[in-house]
């Protein structure tokens, strides 16, 4: 008998184990564990952060100071124009400003101003503020950005300068801020016109406009304005009169109600001209 030849290890292949198969399952988790490593440097850096803040006590405490700080002027500036909705202005920076302004000089200290509900004027004055100051005022949302990019175009073309702030940021510029031209002062002015469209409403704005504007010298709102310089309440201003007082609002303490110059004259009709194109009070009836 032939001896059983012995089986060659070498050629013959191990057997093959199945390959497992590719699931969506594995590209999941290495996208998340991707996620996860790119997370951990951010909580980690944060971490490091506050433990460098904590190990500076200086630091710490301004680190507090400054978010007590936020939390008071956010809460108590939010609480103020809610109450501001309800509740006459008392008194505006501007007035204060105007007053202070008095001191060393012949002029008067006496302040014109008197409050008055927007049911009681005349809309032929809330009709005359709207054609002359911001005639978007029924539909935009605090700010006109078509009048804004005009008067960038304007102002960059070397022509007079032109205002682009509607009656809310006027609002928010005289009830609540400080006169100036900055950065912060601009910010805390667009904070405001949009608490005030959100809190307060168009009729509302319109009625704190109409009496805290500025509308001659130490004179502010269009019922003090009419009592001083027309002798009889707003509640019955006349078209004429109230476009009268609209044209001045520009400049109130340059230019003069009670003796118009021939530009305000022009211009009181050019507002008459547009307060009829408008349509008349029924534009402003839906504020």
């Amino acid at each position: 008998m032939n001896p059983q030849r012995p089986v060659n290890t070498f050629r013959t292949a191990p057997p093959q184990q199945p390959r497992p198969k590719l699931t969506q399952a594995a590209p999941q988790r290495e996208r998340k564990t991707e996620r996860s490593s790119f997370a951990r440097p951010r909580s980690t850096r944060w971490q490091r952060i506050r433990q460098f803040m904590r190990e500076q006590p200086l630091l710490e405490s301004v680190y507090g100071f400054c978010v007590r700080a936020f939390l008071w002027l956010f809460f108590g500036s939010l609480g103020y124009v809610i109450v501001l909705k309800y509740v006459p202005v008392p008194l505006t920076p501007l007035v204060v400003s105007r007053w202070l302004d008095t001191f060393g000089t012949d002029e008067s200290g006496h302040v014109y101003k008197k409050w008055i509900s927007y049911d009681d004027v005349s809309k032929e004055a809330a009709l005359a503020v709207v054609s002359s100051e911001d005639q978007n005022f029924p539909t935009h949302w605090g700010f006109d950005f078509d009048e804004i990019k005009d008067a960038i175009k304007e102002n960059q073309t070397g022509k007079r300068a032109r205002g682009a702030s509607t009656i809310s940021q006027q609002v928010a510029k005289n009830v609540f801020l400080w006169n100036g031209h900055s950065y912060i002062r601009k910010g805390l002015e667009a904070y405001f016109t949009m608490l005030i469209e959100l809190i307060w409403g168009k009729k509302r704005i319109l009625e704190v406009y109409l009496n805290v504007a500025e509308t001659g010298p130490m004179t502010f709102g269009v019922e003090a304005a009419s009592q001083r310089y027309y002798g009889h309440s707003a509640a019955t201003l006349s078209r004429s009169e109230a476009a009268r007082i609209a044209a001045v609002l520009p400049n109130p303490r340059q230019f003069s109600i009670k003796n118009p110059s021939s530009y305000i004259q022009r211009r009181t009709t050019q507002i008459s001209r547009q307060m009829r194109y408008l349509g008349g009070q029924k534009y402003i009836r839906n504020l």
